[in-house]
């Protein structure tokens, strides 16, 4: 073998060994990111529950339509004993399916006065304060079967009483 065949040989060696110690290589960790503040969710009070036996306690449905909408607006409240409450509305249009919206958080009565404080509309959490969110409902008439609410724009809600555990249909 000549001189230049040994060099040759030596150099594809060196390269080949080269290669695979790097593959063979323990590669040092990864620095860890810095730490990222994330921004605190806000936080809401607890509900306060109901007086016992409160009349308004319980599952509503409104039924009407709008001038302006096509369709039929279905209006669910749900109102728990712990002061809890869900609030459900949907459109229910011919051959469309329903668009709607959901919201939870607490309900307080004082009075004549049904005050709804949404904490979650459609799963994202809401500002604490925010008024948008804060809704005062007057009670005008209240049976065991209907309820009557007047917002504060005017706008009127004939509400019946659903069985315990109603969902509006999709």
């Amino acid at each position: 073998m000549t001189k230049a065949n040994i060099l040759r040989r030596t150099c594809w060696v060196a390269v080949l060994a080269t290669v695979f110690l790097s593959a063979c290589a323990v590669k040092a960790p990864a620095p860890e990111p810095a730490a990222q503040t994330v921004p605190a969710k806000p936080v809401h009070p607890a509900c306060q529950p109901a007086a016992a036996g409160d009349q308004l306690a319980g599952n509503w449905l409104s039924k009407h339509r709008q001038k302006g909408v096509v369709g039929e607006l279905r209006t669910l409240f749900t109102l728990q004993a712990d002061g809890s409450m869900a609030y459900t509305e949907q459109v229910k249009r011919p051959n469309k399916p329903s668009q709607g919206l959901n919201e939870s958080g607490c309900w307080v009565r004082k009075g004549n006065d049904l005050q709804i404080h949404t904490q979650e509309s459609n799963g994202v959490i809401t500002e604490p304060g925010d008024p948008i969110y804060e809704n005062h409902y007057n009670i005008v008439t209240l049976t065991a079967r209907n309820l009557v609410l007047r917002d504060q724009s005017g706008t009127t809600y004939r509400l019946t009483r659903m069985s315990p555990g109603y969902r509006l249909p999709f």
